[in-house]
């Protein structure tokens, strides 16, 4: 058998086990990790003895993410449409950093960016880049921020650094995801050095709370919470922070797909295509409503470095060399069109629903207002909710994960997968019940 065959056998098999394998793998198929080659050969094996190693030993290991009853960690399935681009991508072996290494890529990639601007309700005159994830994508957006607030005063970052450049403010919420902290560690401003508006109930920043801003600042905003799911106020706090002339960045991992045009305001938005959109790993998208805040922020130069003109990739997102993810999101965006990614979206969330209503009415606690597709479950003590989870695991019919949320631990339950169905939901459920009983 040729490897082309081999490899499509083993992902047709892989596929047809999506509604009929454990969705986390048994400690038993985890341990025989040990028994592939961990010393590195002298002579290189054939590729076939290779391809056997991975599906007789590391696929069993897998955790089944494109399952429609995996909802840890808001993690979207991959569509089969997305899914083969991923593959044909991959034989093309494309590098899109520049229209002259892909012309394909490149001109594909522009035009997912314009549809995902249009479902995002992104301005059109906005630029945009793929990146590894929504952090890369929250670090390209404040990048260009840091370099237009100090623009403004007349300081080139770029090419000074931050030894010695003035300072402005950086305005968080309490509630803010820890990636976003990350982001502004790399990028020089600092974990600890921010202003941290309190939130409400459901991990909403407060309005009322928001600090008066004597000069311009970097606000960042939350567009759809980590654990309940919740919008922060984007209709009352971008006009707030306007007010000083404050650059507004929205942390829209998932959450943006679901907000409709309130964040149309904003300066910068990032977002996943590996959540909602539900394109393989890696995709991370980034906008930025002032092409040149972006530019000045991730251009490069080289004598090498031939453009076609206009702004090419490279000059819009901190990889020079990267794979064709483009490819990947517009054939998601082709199979489904406008109608079907609303739909898909709206799918999930009347499942969250489910969620929150049968376990609600089986007396386990719903901790948030599930109004997107995230639910916190909880039972009477932490002790009682973490054997909860643990028994669901081990089960395998599902798997949801835990967190801490207001001081008590919860499941998490994120429905971000276009594989679930109705059935999917039932077949948790009932584990989840049974489970809660064992």
């Amino acid at each position: 058998m040729d490897t082309t065959t081999q490899i499509f056998d083993a992902i047709r098999d892989y596929t047809n086990q999506r509604d009929t394998r454990r969705v986390f793998p048994t400690q038993a198929t985890i341990d025989q990790l040990d028994t592939l080659p961990q010393a590195l050969p002298a002579n290189g094996l054939p590729p076939h003895q290779i391809l056997n190693l991975l599906i007789a030993t590391a696929a069993p290991a897998t955790v089944l993410t494109t399952s429609g009853r995996y909802f840890g960690f808001v993690t979207g399935g991959a569509l089969p449409t997305a899914q083969a681009a991923n593959m044909l991508a991959t034989a093309w072996d494309q590098n899109t950093a520049l229209t002259v290494m892909s012309p394909a890529g490149t001109n594909i990639e522009q035009v997912a960016l314009n549809w995902l601007a249009q479902l995002l309700h992104i301005p059109a005159t906005a630029a945009g880049a793929f990146v590894t994830g929504a952090t890369m994508a929250t670090f390209t957006g404040m990048a260009a921020a840091r370099h237009a607030l100090l623009k403004a005063k007349n300081y080139d970052v770029e090419s000074q650094g931050l030894f010695g450049a003035p300072e402005f403010p950086v305005v968080v919420s309490e509630e803010s995801h820890s990636t976003l902290f990350k982001a502004l560690a790399m990028l020089g401003l600092g974990r600890d050095r921010v202003l941290k508006v309190p939130t409400d109930a459901q991990g909403r920043m407060t309005p009322s709370l928001f600090p008066t801003l004597n000069q311009p600042a970097l606000v960042c905003l939350q567009a759809g919470n980590v654990n309940s799911g919740a919008m922060d106020h984007a209709h009352q706090l971008i006009p707030l922070a306007k007010q000083s002339n404050s650059w507004v960045h929205v942390d829209g991992a998932f959450g943006l797909w679901g907000a409709g045009d309130q964040y149309a305001e904003a300066d910068s938005w990032a977002t996943d295509g590996h959540k909602w959109l539900n394109v393989p790993y890696d995709s991370g998208i980034a906008f930025v409503r002032d092409p040149q805040a972006l530019t000045g922020a991730m251009a490069i130069s080289a004598s090498y470095l031939n453009s076609a003109g206009g702004i090419e990739p490279m000059h819009k997102s901190p990889e020079g060399s990267r794979r064709a993810r483009g490819i990947d999101a517009w054939a998601a965006l082709l199979s489904l069109g406008e109608i079907g990614v609303r739909e898909m979206i709206d799918r999930c969330c009347q499942h969250a629903r489910t969620f929150a209503t049968t376990l609600s009415q089986n007396g386990v606690q719903i901790l948030n207002e599930v109004n997107l597709n995230q639910v916190l479950a909880a039972l009477d003590t932490d002790e009682k909710t973490l054997a909860w989870i643990e028994a669901i695991q081990n089960e395998g019919i599902c798997w949801a994960g835990s967190t801490h949320w207001h001081g008590r631990r919860a499941m998490r339950i994120s429905v971000s997968s276009w594989a679930t169905t109705s059935e999917d939901v039932e077949r948790s459920l009932a584990s989840m019940l049974r489970s809660r009983l064992a």
